[in-house]
């Protein structure tokens, strides 16, 4: 398993190996010792499995506040996705900013999000499916999310704006300049 840490060094990329013969592959997609090694010591509770039919389906910037705030693993196991994690740890030195990976059944890449990060990727093909692990139960009355179009996080979604298809959920979300703090870098919930 190969780990790697993206420009802000919390976000990692995971790559399981690949073993194939005739019979076709096996990985081991998910160990907590190679994970353990990179710092990440979550326990993860719950798996997700999100399908989207059409190229341009944009799936965020979603967090849940501590107590059930959620770190994931995610991993796309069928086309191929624009996955983005931003730092909202207020005191982070780098708070407001953004990592990006492309992450796809091809490359067989996976994104580790921590706690502290508000989390959204957009399909780049059609007919993708995409399952994370959490680290805390889905908890509807803690979820929040942020404006995946806010101009002061510059996230190029790689598709223009009319092209997206969003929930109507987060199609209203605030800004990070008006959103409610909702983690302190250095505090784990």
């Amino acid at each position: 398993m190969q780990i790697e840490h993206l420009d802000i060094p919390d976000v990692l990329v995971v790559t399981p190996v690949r073993h194939g013969d005739q019979r076709g592959f096996f990985s081991e997609v998910f160990r907590s010792d190679a994970l353990a090694a990179h710092g990440v010591t979550d326990t993860f509770v719950q798996d997700n499995h999100a399908f989207s039919q059409a190229p341009g389906v944009l799936r965020g910037l979603h967090f849940q506040l501590a107590p059930s705030a959620q770190g994931k693993l995610v991993r796309c196991t069928r086309g191929a996705i624009l996955d983005v994690a931003v730092d909202i740890r207020q005191g982070s030195p780098t708070f407001g900013r953004h990592v990006s990976a492309v992450i796809s059944a091809e490359n067989w890449r996976q994104i580790w999000v921590p706690l502290g990060f508000a989390h959204g990727y957009v399909t780049l093909e059609a007919n993708c499916e995409v399952l994370y692990k959490t680290t805390a139960y889905y908890d509807p009355a803690r979820e929040r999310g942020l404006a995946w179009d806010d101009p002061d996080l510059g996230i190029d979604w790689r598709f223009p704006a009319a092209e997206l298809t969003l929930s109507a959920k987060d199609r209203d979300n605030p800004r990070l300049a008006d959103a409610e703090p909702a983690f302190v870098y250095g505090l784990r919930r």
